[in-house]
């Protein structure tokens, strides 16, 4: 396990303070505010502390409210709305400074046998044939305002090997292409066999790209470029079947729509050997600045 990982995991591993309550801490992001994605993972890990290591979650739907503080920490208050015999649901609340900046309902589901059919996965080169983000990124750090945002970049993604299959936003400023995005994904080390850890690391990183298609469709750079300013609305998500987050995935993404300040991603996350995994809704703010 690489550092990166491992301080990573550190983040996700939250302090329980009283039962069904617990505090995490943030690290630092490529803008001066909460990752959304973290605040996702440590939300759904709390809700996962709560329920029955046999039911991982299905599902997960949630709003961001404000703009989280990366210095203080983060209280997290998980509330047992339903245990079945089948199904567990579980709401969760992340304060800061006295208000809520994030709310999330997840559900959690025994495994029982059932019907089974999947969309097929899309075409897309080998991951190991795709350059890092190494490799990528310093041929663009002049599009980026501040320099340093490069650097950062590979910082605040070093758990994680991401590669994009095209070209990301950045290398694309305007010129507009089609709306979709492809990365390959997995954590930078092996992680242990619990299957709550794989599916709150997939969110954290689902939030890391999800928009891309809708920058694209407009030729814009996105918030590191400074021609955007954009921030995370709502995130939803349906597991499918079981993952690991330390072995290839295919990140398959696309913008259907962008209006009123607005942009909508969907994706779909599938394993290397072409089994659905995941299902992936978000929308965002995406605003042109004046």
């Amino acid at each position: 396990m690489t550092q990166a990982l491992d301080d990573l995991l550190d983040l996700l591993d939250l302090e329980r303070i009283e039962q069904g309550i617990f505090r995490g801490h943030s690290r630092s992001a490529i803008i001066p505010r909460v990752f959304g994605g973290q605040v996702a993972a440590q939300a759904l890990m709390a809700a996962g502390r709560t329920v029955p290591a046999d039911r991982p979650p299905h599902s997960l739907h949630a709003y961001f409210l404000r703009m989280g503080d990366p210095k203080a920490p983060i209280v997290y208050t998980a509330d047992p709305i339903r245990d079945g015999r089948s199904f567990t649901t579980r709401t969760v609340t992340a304060v800061q400074h006295g208000q809520p900046i994030f709310h999330l309902s997840a559900s959690f589901q025994a495994y029982e046998e059932g019907l089974e059919h999947q969309a097929p996965m899309p075409p897309a080169p080998d991951p190991d044939s795709l350059p890092t983000a190494a490799e990528t990124l310093p041929r663009y750090t002049d599009v980026f305002v501040d320099p340093s945002v490069a650097e950062r970049m590979l910082a605040a993604r070093a758990a994680v090997d991401l590669r994009y299959v095209d070209d990301p936003p950045y290398a694309s400023i305007g010129t507009p292409r089609e709306p979709r995005s492809q990365v390959w994904f997995r954590t930078n080390g092996k992680l242990d066999d619990d299957p709550l850890l794989h599916i709150v690391l997939a969110t954290y990183v689902s939030d890391m790209t999800l928009l891309d298609s809708v920058l694209l469709a407009h030729g814009r750079g996105g918030w590191a470029v400074g021609d955007v300013v954009g921030a995370s609305l709502d995130h939803a998500m349906w597991f499918h079947r079981p993952f690991r987050a330390d072995e290839w995935l295919l990140y398959d993404q696309e913008s259907p729509s962008a209006s009123a300040g607005r942009g909508l991603g969907q994706a779909r996350i599938y394993t290397q050997a072409g089994h659905l995994a995941v299902t992936v809704i978000q929308e965002g703010v995406v605003r042109v600045p004046r």
